[in-house]
């Protein structure tokens, strides 16, 4: 696990401001979120596909990201057919108490089209970002804490140390025979524990980093200045107005066909 850009540096996307992303990311999902018929989201999540091949990430790496984020939205899509409130339109499965019917599909399908286009637009937003870019550009930019921004990168930064720890407790715990196997409340307790374990050493270590932290300064009232300037360039504005103009133009076309709304 890495929290380094995984595309091509020079890919369009990548060279935009991490500013101008999450704008363009936050406009995306926002529009997906708040419009609650399918046509909108559909259309959203077509034209973030259309615009992986500006972001220089690879398709295996893009989709082993997504992966996990689509599955869950196809389980969403297939509890809220199941256990809708109400079965409306046409029947299309009746086995047994199980009833799913066109009405119900289709609302559950408008959910799970907007968990995909949340989780699209953040992979694509921060698998082209490095992390101290948008660290920069928030201090630079928005003009945001120096001590948020800083700890929360520092946080970003232990991330993948914890995804290392977890890989050392499990085997270490497996050399000595403590496995799980096929049992259920086997696993969920070795489960339990080694949580417990990672996050007692997350705690210790979070405490001396922010011993360290405050020694080098890091917390001092002091303006800071900055190695990396970050600065909004005329692409990076054209950047937020294609995603503005493209969520106004699936609005506009879901009601245009008449099926568009919002706030369900």
């Amino acid at each position: 696990m890495t929290l380094a850009p995984v595309c091509d540096t020079e890919a369009p996307i990548a060279r935009v401001n991490p500013v101008a992303k999450l704008a363009a990311v936050a406009a995306v999902s926002t529009t997906a979120l708040i419009a609650s018929d399918w046509l909108t989201p559909l259309l959203l999540l077509a034209a973030l596909l259309a615009a992986i091949p500006f972001s220089g990430i690879r398709i295996g790496e893009l989709a082993r990201r997504l992966r996990l984020l689509w599955f869950a939205a196809l389980t969403v899509v297939i509890v809220n057919a199941v256990f809708a409130a109400e079965q409306t339109g046409q029947m299309l499965i009746t086995f047994g108490p199980l009833e799913i019917s066109s009405g119900a599909l289709l609302g559950g399908t408008a959910i799970g089209l907007r968990v995909c286009v949340a989780a699209t637009a953040g992979v694509l937003g921060f698998a082209t970002t490095d992390p101290t870019d948008l660290a920069d550009a928030l201090t630079q930019q928005l003009r945001a804490p120096a001590r948020f921004t800083l700890g929360a990168l520092a946080a970003l930064r232990l991330m993948p140390l914890l995804a290392a720890e977890w890989q050392q407790i499990t085997s270490a715990r497996r050399a000595r025979g403590l496995e799980g196997g096929w049992n259920p409340l086997r696993r969920a307790r070795l489960f339990a524990s080694t949580m417990f374990t990672l996050l007692v050493g997350a705690i210790r270590r979070a405490g001396r980093l922010a011993a360290a932290m405050d020694a080098r300064g890091f917390d001092s009232e002091i303006p800071r200045t900055h190695a990396r300037e970050q600065r909004m360039r005329p692409a990076d504005w054209a950047v937020i107005a294609v995603a503005l103009l493209v969520c106004g133009a699936a609005v506009a076309v879901s009601a245009a066909y008449g099926v568009f709304t919002a706030f369900d």
